[in-house]
């Protein structure tokens, strides 16, 4: 019976603590025990399992969709919002409302932060972000170039400082159109003096925030006349082409697609991506499920913010078997 005793002595320490809201001091002195046993007796709670952790997932949140991105593509963490519809501009606000309390609450003092310029996704991050009582962040710096058509230029660029405003960082802007006309023509823009400072900034980024593009450009990126011709494309798509982050074409594995395309761009490559600390990428919508999956498989992405119905297309069997046929 001494066992039963001993477990008894247990179950009543455990109580004490987890019920009753007890200190252990408190529980010592009560029972005339050195706090170190209670100490020891809680231990034993759990392995004997008197005590078990359930945790409930408030409404509203997916943790077995969320783990299920996790297990299935390598990440080291992911974020499932809730959305009541399957369509793009509702996915992005909420996208957007998750990934600016994410980075509230896990932003480093002194971080990089790597900010692709034309994701509408990334604007509504922007737009929910509370400005931070003191300086956090080191440096904003804009990881595709964010000269285009004025009527959206002026969006990319307070994409970028109104991060570093609110982050209390330094803002530095990529002053190039993120498709040159040419290889030469980039060339020349990258012997600029602001646009290479930028640029050597890439490789002291440790925090990048980037979306995710099917080949056909988003409309943001569409109207800023920063993407290529339709003829351009469907060589990209002919050459195994599923979607992009920062114009940098990968396949369904996941391996990059290299054409011509990407001596014009002026931007982030994803090799240098995957030698940044942490990649957040805040993507969602039918339309992305395809290019989503493709980039998870890059490697590059440590953090996805996605939506319900994606993760569900993502985790699906069957949406796997389809997309490896």
């Amino acid at each position: 019976m001494s066992r039963v005793n001993e477990l008894r002595m247990i179950a009543r320490v455990a109580q004490m603590y987890h019920v009753e809201g007890q200190r252990q001091a408190e529980i010592a002195r009560h029972l005339r025990i050195s706090q170190a046993t209670v100490s020891r007796m809680l231990k034993r709670a759990y392995e004997e399992e008197i005590v078990r952790t359930t945790i409930i997932s408030p409404l509203g949140t997916y943790t077995e969709l969320e783990e299920g991105l996790r297990s299935r593509f390598g990440l080291s963490e992911a974020i499932v919002v809730e959305c009541t519809e399957d369509r793009d501009a509702a996915i992005m606000s909420r996208i957007g409302e998750a990934a600016a309390h994410f980075l509230e609450a896990t932003l480093q003092a002194g971080e990089v932060i790597g900010v692709s310029s034309w994701s509408e996704t990334i604007l509504r991050m922007v737009e929910n972000i509370h400005p931070m009582k003191s300086g956090r962040a080191k440096h904003v710096v804009q990881t595709l170039g964010g000269i285009g058509d004025p009527s959206v230029q002026t969006h990319a660029n307070q994409l970028t400082t109104r991060l570093a405003k609110l982050t209390g960082a330094e803002p530095h802007l990529l002053s190039a159109p993120a498709v040159a006309q040419s290889r030469e023509a980039k060339l020349i823009l990258l012997g600029d003096t602001y646009v290479r400072e930028t640029m050597d900034l890439f490789s002291k980024i440790n925090l990048a925030i980037v979306g995710i593009g099917a080949v056909e450009p988003s409309g943001m990126l569409a109207r800023s006349g920063n993407t290529f011709s339709s003829r351009e494309l469907v060589d990209v798509v002919e050459a195994g082409g599923i979607g992009d982050m920062s114009l940098r074409f990968f396949d369904q594995g996941g391996a990059p697609v290299r054409t011509p395309l990407d001596e014009r761009v002026i931007g982030i490559t994803l090799e240098e991506l995957s030698k940044v600390d942490r990649v957040i990428a805040l993507a969602g919508g039918y339309a992305k499920t395809d290019a989503i999956r493709g980039a998870l498989r890059t490697g590059v992405i440590d953090l996805l913010i996605t939506d319900k119905f994606t993760a569900e297309r993502l985790v699906s069997p069957d949406a796997q078997r389809e997309a490896a046929e």
